[in-house]
């Protein structure tokens, strides 16, 4: 409900720009100031989503709803809402919300998108050396690997084949079959880092050890070309079983050739691949596979596939580790637009905690060159080797500087404890602690750096003393003050009439003849419940529905007393009524309670708005306000 009221009262949609003179003072209420820029900010998003320009409120009529809005808030204040642990709890909640948009960088993340579509209009060959090493290994065995993959680079360069020390030392099971060599791929196929260096290593070159979660690798680049989209094909496929002999290959590919001789004849692909394929899921369809690249299906058949020119052109048998196949290429669509592909990129990139936190690194980068941070490298060092399981006290020392202030390693223990993290080297934990400072120390100056930060929170403050002073003073107040709203019934209830009403009993017979019976002892001035007691003894035989309606309100009245249309599936021989019209007549408060303490909520606060003003002195500025414009 209270976020419902926030949006109704203060329609906190898109920022606006605020204006220059956020100081200039437009009127003080019991001596604290309001800033011109403060009203204009509240008046001009709540005057532009508005749903008629009837609605629109000049700023002189404005100004008095915002004068009653903030003497609630400060009577609120007053009485120490504000100091609440609740209210104090769910305020940081919205700040926290509404800070997230602040603590990225937006220009940069426009720049990643556009990265990251100029990757995936190109297609890498590179190969690579794996040396497996988990996430969080100890520090030790971090650098013995870094050696051993520095090493390793340093034989390629010196002359070794690349090839044959990815099959000598790789760690990567694929690397005794394909040597290393992995084909083309594009963005969003490989882990983060590996992208990053297939894209920024240039062709034929090696890159430096690049870290994964996977371990250490080196990348070598054979190939850039632009990426050829997607195709459609279908395929015949004659298996190859695993082992098999000279002999059964070769009636393999007697079978595949022979149905190649059928197609080039002007046989049915799709009916031969129906009946011929081994690849019975898309022999099902015909021989269709699902749309491809060419970084997600192996390089034996995708480039193939790739090198069909036309549609409808079919490839000479192949040979892959699956058996033989012929390909008939049935469509292909280049790479979208950066337009029609921004949105699917950028979850993409959200889905991705690496590429996501490569963008948010990117931002903190910039705020350590704003915010002066410097790093104690001697510092550092001392954290060598030592483990947050260890629970020993650190070593005293200086880690880094940031705006002048000092964080020591005893700051980086309260941010390791108040974290709870458990395990893992303090090294391995410092970047992350770095971050979270940085962060902080701009999220702590939101309100100073922006304006329409500082007057968004300030909305929140006084919404939700709004929502909790106008619930004990007024809402909850007029529920609950049961003889104050009898009282102001009793002077109004004429307020809200019935119009002209049947009152008595609709009546459904099962038949002719218990109806006959009902109008019997009906005029023998029996009871409705006593007519129902006497015809429903044995079974239901009648129903009777006893009320008071309005002519609209039930279609069986209006026939019988307004003269009205003949209601579906009526039957007019075993329906009827019993009872007369009445005058119009107040409703009862039980009747209209809802509409009456909507009534009684209004009067309620009519008069404490009255109180509030009598309360507080409200001086004006109006040479201020004749500045501001309307919308």
């Amino acid at each position: 409900m209270k976020r419902v009221f926030f949006s109704f009262l203060l329609l906190c949609g898109t920022v606006l720009q605020l204006a220059a003179q956020t100081g200039t003072v437009l009127l003080t209420i019991d001596g604290k100031p309001v800033t011109k820029s403060e009203f204009e900010y509240i008046y001009r998003k709540n005057n532009t989503n508005v749903y008629s320009d009837a609605d629109k409120k000049s700023p002189k009529d404005y100004l008095d709803l915002f004068i009653d809005f903030k003497l609630k808030v400060l009577e609120a204040e007053n009485l120490k809402m504000d100091t609440a642990v609740s209210f104090i709890n769910e305020l940081a909640g919205y700040r926290k919300e509404a800070a997230a948009p602040y603590l990225t960088d937006h220009n940069f993340d426009e720049q990643f998108v556009r990265e990251m579509y100029r990757r995936l209009t190109l297609e890498v060959d590179a190969s690579h050396i794996l040396l497996s090493l988990p996430p969080n290994a100890p520090a030790a065995q971090e650098k013995e690997v870094l050696g051993r993959i520095t090493a390793i680079r340093r034989e390629i360069i010196d002359g070794k084949d690349f090839a044959e020390a990815a099959t000598e030392y790789s760690e990567d099971p694929s690397a005794k079959d394909n040597h290393g060599h992995l084909g083309y791929f594009t963005a969003f196929m490989m882990v983060f880092p590996f992208e990053n260096a297939a894209y920024e290593t240039p062709v034929g070159e090696i890159s430096k050890p690049v870290r994964s979660k996977f371990g250490y690798h080196l990348v070598k680049v054979n190939n850039v070309r632009k990426n050829q989209g997607e195709i459609l094909v279908a395929h015949i496929m004659k298996n190859i079983p695993k082992g098999a002999s000279p002999g059964k290959k070769a009636q393999l590919k007697a079978s595949i050739d022979s149905l190649y001789q059928l197609v080039l004849n002007g046989a049915d692909f799709a009916e031969l691949a129906k009946k011929e394929s081994d690849d019975r899921r898309s022999a099902a369809e015909g021989g269709q596979m699902p749309w491809f690249s060419a970084g997600r299906i192996i390089p034996a058949f995708s480039n193939p596939a790739f090198e069909l020119e036309n549609i409808g052109d079919v490839s000479e048998p192949i040979e892959t580790d699956f058996g033989y196949h012929i390909i008939k290429k049935l469509d292909q669509k280049p790479t979208g637009s950066f337009e029609s592909l921004k949105m699917e990129l950028e979850n993409r990139i959200k889905r991705d905690p690496e590429r996501n936190n490569s963008s948010q690194q990117a931002f903190i980068d910039n705020l350590k060159t704003e915010y002066r941070y410097t790093e104690n490298v001697d510092g550092k060092q001392k954290l060598e080797g030592l483990a947050v399981q260890d629970a020993a006290p650190l070593p005293d020392a200086l880690l880094f500087t940031i705006e002048g202030k000092e964080y020591k390693s005893a700051d980086l223990q309260k941010w390791v404890s108040k974290n709870k993290i458990k395990s893992g080297s303090y090294l391995s934990l410092f970047d992350q602690w770095v971050n979270n400072e940085v962060t902080a120390l701009e999220d702590s100056k939101l309100e100073d750096k922006f304006p329409e930060f500082k007057y968004l929170m300030q909305e929140f403050h006084d919404g939700m003393l709004l929502f909790n002073i106008s619930q004990e003073k007024i809402w909850n107040f007029a529920s609950e003050d049961t003889l104050g709203l009898e009282a102001f019934y009793s002077k109004l209830k004429q307020k809200r009439l019935w119009n002209e009403r049947f009152k008595g009993s609709i009546i459904n017979c099962k038949n002719v003849s218990v109806r006959e019976e009902a109008e019997n002892l009906f005029a023998e001035e029996m009871t409705v419940e006593e007519v129902m007691d006497h015809l429903n003894r044995a079974e239901e035989m009648i129903s009777i529905e006893n009320g008071a309606w309005e002519k609209g309100a039930n279609p069986v009245v209006d026939y019988y007393v307004w003269n009205g249309d003949t209601p579906e599936d009526f039957d007019s021989e075993v329906t009827f009524i019993r009872g007369d019209k009445i005058k119009p007549e107040a409703k009862t408060l039980d009747e209209a309670r809802g509409l009456y303490i909507a009534d009684y909520q209004k009067y309620l606060e009519e008069k404490w708005v009255k109180e509030l003003r009598s309360k507080y002195k409200v001086k004006v500025d109006k040479k201020v306000l004749s500045t501001i414009e309307g919308v």
